[in-house]
């Protein structure tokens, strides 16, 4: 049946958390649960997080050369902290689950 005249409730918008379109196409670097690294061209990312790289590297513990990864979808809930490459501000995951 109708409604009524109240306005539906917005959820609110989580992208508002963290602007990433300043780092569309900036190298950026990104930790993960369990410590592990990358650095990539930011292509595109979603309201969760999931974020799509280019040129993607990984760089192994214990491994000087860094792995080639190519273009990579990065799952958003893994992800820890998301950086610059050049490190001017690092940014901790708002959704990441606290244990």
């Amino acid at each position: 049946g109708p409604q009524g005249s109240q306005p539906p409730i917005d959820k609110p918008k989580r992208e508002a958390i963290l602007d990433l379109s300043k780092y569309v196409n900036e190298k950026i670097r990104v930790k993960f649960t369990g410590g592990r690294e990358v650095t990539g061209i930011l292509k595109g990312y979603d309201q969760l997080l999931n974020l799509v790289l280019d040129e993607v590297e990984e760089e192994a513990s214990g491994n000087p050369k860094p792995r080639q990864l190519g273009l990579v979808v990065l799952r958003g809930p893994t992800i820890t902290i998301l950086s610059p490459v050049d490190g001017s501000e690092e940014i901790a995951n708002p959704f990441l689950a606290q244990e």
